[in-house]
């Protein structure tokens, strides 16, 4: 990791590993209510983090999952511990859920249908992370065409 002067680490290649995938960040409150105010479809919210279970687990289960002909019509992904504002407005919009990071929710049309925390990422491998997505999207989205 690097730190530059009164910085923490660069978490750069944390946020590039998502928006990689075509994972479109929310970095202020407003961002996020953006996207909420008028949902439509389906939409994986990924809640990155910098621990090691993020690393190892959800980003590259994402990754896999993605491979998937079966998507979310929309992802998009709020950093915890660095964009905190737009992370806490994005946890109101599911607040019957304890915070928890890394973590994955998807909602059809706004209504939150499935929660992916912390406990069901760390300690399982990127693959499990992935065949959890996998089944999310099988039940809720579409085929892609």
């Amino acid at each position: 990791m690097q730190f530059g002067y009164g910085m923490g680490p660069d978490t750069s290649w944390m946020r590039k590993e998502l928006t990689d995938l075509g994972v479109q960040e929310l970095k202020a409150p407003e961002d996020v209510d953006n996207v909420f105010g008028s949902p439509e479809g389906t939409m994986l919210l990924v809640i990155n983090s910098v621990c090691g279970c993020a690393a190892g687990n959800a980003r590259p289960g994402l990754k896999l999952a993605m491979e998937h002909p079966k998507k979310p019509d929309s992802v998009y992904t709020v950093f915890a511990g660095q964009d905190k504002d737009a992370t806490a407005r994005a946890r109101e919009y599911f607040s019957e859920f304890p915070p928890s990071s890394p973590a994955f929710a998807f909602f059809v049309d706004g209504e939150i249908k499935a929660m992916i925390p912390r406990h069901r990422i760390e300690g399982r491998t990127a693959q499990e992370v992935s065949d959890d997505l996998v089944m999310i999207f099988d039940s809720f989205c579409k085929q892609e065409a």
